[in-house]
C-alpha cells in the first residue's frame, strides 16, 4: 500500500487548509485511515481516524475545528482543517492500517 499526501501549505491563523491523501495498492482491504502529525522537536501524535463504515475519533485539541472524512470508492481521506492556530503547525501525515505516507507540512503563522 502506498500513501499520497497533499494540501499542505503555509496559512495565517483562523485560515483553512484541506489536506488529502490517496491509498493505492492493496487498499481494498483497510478499515481505519487516518491523520497523525509531528511538530518540530516533538512526537507525532494523533489527529483523527475514521474507519470504513465511517466511525471517527478526533483528538480533543482539534475537535470541533477539524473535520476527517473519506471516500472508499477512491480509496482517499479527507482533513478539513478550520480555524487553524499556530500551534496546528506540524507535519501530517496519513496513516492505513500499517502504512505512512511521507507528510505534509502544515504551517500556520500568526
Amino acid at each position: 500500500v502506498q500513501l499520497q499526501a497533499s494540501g499542505g501549505g503555509l496559512v495565517q491563523a483562523g485560515g483553512s487548509l484541506r489536506l488529502s491523501c490517496e491509498a493505492s495498492g492493496s487498499a481494498f482491504s483497510i478499515n481505519v485511515m487516518g491523520w497523525y502529525r509531528q511538530a518540530p522537536g516533538k512526537q507525532r501524535e494523533f489527529v483523527a481516524t475514521i474507519s470504513r463504515a465511517g466511525s471517527i475519533k478526533y483528538a480533543d485539541s482539534v475537535k470541533g475545528r477539524f473535520a476527517i472524512s473519506r471516500n472508499n470508492a477512491k480509496n482517499t481521506v479527507y482533513l478539513q482543517m478550520n480555524s487553524l492556530k499556530p500551534e496546528d503547525t506540524a507535519v501530517y501525515y496519513c496513516s492505513a492500517a500499517l502504512y505512512w505516507g511521507k507528510g505534509t507540512l502544515v504551517t500556520v503563522s500568526s
